[in-house]
């Protein structure tokens, strides 16, 4: 960083100039790779995005396959209880069959020696019930070893596709968060690469104002007549710690309590949950949002939109969740999804040096 509170007045004066032709040559100079590495970084991105569909999908595969072996697995069970009094019934049903069809001539004597027609209409009635109810009882032990069989089969099968969807979910989770890390490494390295520039830049700068002021004898004041200071914020001694990705509950259930402490009080307390979950879906730095927050409107507190907590544009959402999601892409997308100073001079021009900073500090105490 440069500190030039020691320059003259005339200096300062020609400062800006020659900060601008300095810093267009930097700009000019990275001009190249950056546009590679946008193309890259925009691939790298579709990879965070698609991975985490891909492990979202066949999570959900492998819950809905988890249901019907559960319900199967009961099934089983009920069945299995129930087989014992259907063997039971089913055996006697049979003994009764067999004992009907053995006293055939007994059964002919018994309809022959009714009294009326009426007692032979009721005789056979009864015997007709009591072999509808033996061939019932035989059906239904049947019908229930059937079912049982099948629903063995199906369990097996469904067993089988668990396995293979729980592995496709592993890999797609191993993806997930292999395209998180070398995202956020070449993050890095243009975020350094930027504030590499703009130190040459500032460098140049000085120089060429103290060349400049060296053709001049006058001396000037600046309007507030105050001495100044001219920073590069510089991403490779920031002290922010990188952040670690790993599995999508392993990291949720790491930041979420950490963000949750931070903004608790305010009004977008209790969305921690909320913020690391979206900054896993979108490969964001989870502390980069919440710090925002803090900078644009006190954690929510004084919003000029509804449920704009990032001075965000003149977007409104009806839910917090809804608005997180929607920032936390925004800032994958447009932003670089992590600070730096491309990141800074886009989303506050105006003062991107102090926006900088503040966003830095606050990103720290997460």
């Amino acid at each position: 960083m440069i500190d030039v509170r020691s320059m003259s007045h005339a200096r300062l004066l020609a400062l800006p100039l020659a900060f601008a032709v300095a810093a267009s040559a930097g700009a000019a100079a990275l001009a190249a790779p950056e546009v590679a590495r946008a193309d890259s970084l925009e691939t790298l991105q579709q990879r965070i995005e698609d991975s985490g569909v891909a492990y979202d999908e066949a999570a959900q595969r492998v819950e809905e396959l988890q249901q019907k072996i559960d319900a199967n697995e009961q099934r089983i069970a009920e069945i299995e209880a129930q087989l014992p009094e259907k063997k039971r019934a089913a055996s006697e049903a049979v003994r009764t069959l067999y004992k009907m069809n053995q006293g055939a001539g007994g059964i002919i004597e018994l309809l022959l020696s009714s009294d009326d027609f009426n007692d032979v209409i009721t005789n056979a009635r009864y015997l007709d019930a009591v072999t509808s109810r033996s061939n019932d009882a035989v059906n239904e032990l049947l019908s229930m070893t059937e079912e049982l069989d099948q629903t063995r089969s199906a369990l097996a099968s469904e067993k089988a596709q668990a396995e293979s969807d729980a592995d496709a979910a592993k890999s797609a989770m191993d993806e997930a968060v292999s395209a998180r890390q070398a995202v956020q490494e070449a993050r890095a390295q243009q975020a350094a690469e930027e504030a590499a520039a703009a130190q040459a830049a500032l460098e140049a700068a000085q120089k060429a104002a103290e060349e400049a002021a060296a053709q001049q004898s006058a001396t000037f004041t600046t309007s507030s007549g105050n001495e100044a200071e001219v920073k590069v914020p510089d991403n490779t001694d920031s002290g922010s710690d990188t952040v670690e990705w790993s599995e999508k509950d392993t990291f949720v259930n790491e930041w979420a309590p950490r963000i949750d402490a931070y903004l608790s009080g305010s009004p977008l307390a209790g969305y921690g949950k909320t913020f690391a979950e979206a900054a896993w879906t979108y490969g964001v730095d989870p502390r980069f949002s919440p710090a925002i927050s803090c900078v644009e409107s006190s954690k929510g507190a004084v919003c000029f939109k509804s449920h704009n907590a990032w001075g965000w544009g003149s977007s409104s959402w009806d839910t917090w969740e809804s608005a997180i999601y929607d920032h936390v892409a925004g800032l994958a997308a447009g932003y670089g999804g992590q600070l730096s100073v491309s990141a800074a001079q886009k989303y506050c021009p105006p003062t991107w040096e102090n926006w900088y900073a503040s966003v830095l500090s606050e990103m720290n105490s997460i």
